[in-house]
């Protein structure tokens, strides 16, 4: 992912969700609560395309709704995709940067990296080349 001299546009949107979390690590995060994410998606180029921008806003933010909109207001322990799994704060970084990933493979050369802020105080971000 380019970080020196690079182009950076971000969008956001924030989801609610419950979940439950496996392993004595996480406390009474094991029992089934509540979490809500404000979502950043942070798009990287060496140079902008000949419209002179990075990314299309208006793309990168309906793509992150789509992404989003199956999680909204869901028991992710109940969702197939994430059966068996953690679905810690970085699991889902990631998971969300496979699906932006894959919605704009082919259309943007570049970088992302997806940023879930869990409070004011936490967050935690997935990156990487998309393509």
């Amino acid at each position: 992912m380019p970080h020196s001299n690079a182009f950076r546009v971000a969008v956001k949107d924030h989801v609610m969700i419950a979940h439950s979390l496996t392993g004595a690590v996480f406390g009474p995060a094991q029992r089934l609560h509540g979490a809500t994410y404000e979502v950043i998606t942070e798009y990287v180029a060496d140079d902008v395309d000949a419209d002179g921008i990075v990314v299309d806003i208006g793309a990168a933010t309906d793509t992150l709704k789509a992404v989003l909109d199956p999680l909204r207001f869901t028991n992710l322990d109940d969702l197939p995709q994430f059966q068996g799994e953690n679905t810690t704060t970085e699991f889902l970084a990631r998971w969300i940067h496979e699906q932006v990933c894959a919605a704009f493979k082919g259309s943007f050369v570049g970088g992302l990296r997806v940023t879930l802020e869990e409070s004011r105080v936490a967050w935690a971000s997935y990156e990487g080349p998309i393509g």
